[in-house]
């Protein structure tokens, strides 16, 4: 198969915001353009009769046909950012959400030791305990997760980056070494197993398993929240994302567990999408 011939920055930014549609082609379409050139966004505009060679024009097509598809832009470009930190991204894990940087600002709000020991459970690409640990230079931070593939991934980030976190394969707290945390964070799967959501933009391209939770999504945070006091120093927080319409729930899991201090917070869309507690090994025997 022959490449086409050269075609301007423009006409194939105009076809392209055309055929991909949604929210953001013409975002979409710059940054697939970009990624297939190595040229800025701001280059398109200033010089839009800026010809792009045949070779690139097909990389470019193919990428354009993938994103009209509904394939994430994340997984086409191969990263995405979170919290000024470049992440690669893959199928085996969740794409990084710019909402849970709230889970980021709330845990550096918190009254931790200055050398705190932080745990990311579920960490994925390790988005929040490479965030973390960017911001901290003191804490331990640990993460881990179940799928092999997430654990590699974050590994790679973590190198690429230069920043001490310790990936472990675990699900949940089952393989873990023994210790304690001032600290553990986590945004685990929270949607229930029948929400139409599911069938919907970027996720029906991410694992199922990163995502969903039982009937009502609360499955894996049930198990977070009834654990976490056993792996907690006295006077350690558990904080936690969940749903949007799940704090009520999530609070109750908390109360009931004898954790004290208990908020929900909310996220850039004003809506109550995180919650914490605090441990105390005293309150539980009051």
């Amino acid at each position: 198969m022959t490449s086409k011939s050269s075609l301007t920055c423009e006409r194939l930014l105009t076809k392209a915001i055309e055929r991909i549609g949604g929210d953001s082609p013409r975002l979409d379409a710059e940054l697939l353009l970009g990624h297939v050139t190595g040229l800025s966004r701001t280059s398109f505009r200033a010089w839009p009769e800026r010809e792009v060679p045949g070779e690139q024009c097909d990389e470019f097509d193919r990428l354009v046909f993938e994103r009209a598809q509904g394939r994430p832009i994340a997984h086409l470009l191969g990263h995405q950012e979170f919290w000024s930190l470049p992440l690669r991204v893959s199928p085996a894990t969740l794409i990084p959400r710019p909402d849970t940087e709230c889970l980021v600002e709330v845990a550096l709000t918190l009254p931790l030791p200055g050398s705190a020991h932080v745990l990311d459970l579920g960490t994925g690409t390790g988005a929040i305990a490479l965030a973390l640990a960017s911001e901290r230079a003191d804490w331990q931070v640990s993460a881990c997760d179940c799928v092999d593939d997430a654990v590699q991934l974050a590994q790679s980030n973590a190198r690429q980056l230069g920043l001490p976190v310790k990936v472990i394969q675990s699900s949940w707290f089952t393989r873990l070494p023994p210790g304690r945390f001032d600290l553990i964070v986590s945004n685990p799967p929270y949607i229930a197993a029948d929400d139409r959501h599911l069938d919907e933009g970027d996720v029906r391209y991410e694992p199922a398993s990163a995502l969903v939770a039982g009937p009502d999504g609360l499955d894996d945070l049930r198990l977070i929240v009834d654990q976490a006091p056993d792996w907690l120093n006295d006077g350690g927080w558990l904080l936690v994302e969940h749903g949007y319409d799940q704090a009520e729930a999530v609070q109750r899991l908390f109360r009931e567990r004898g954790f004290g201090a208990i908020e929900s917070r909310k996220d850039y869309g004003d809506r109550e999408r995180m919650t914490l507690g605090r441990w105390s090994a005293n309150r539980i025997h009051q």
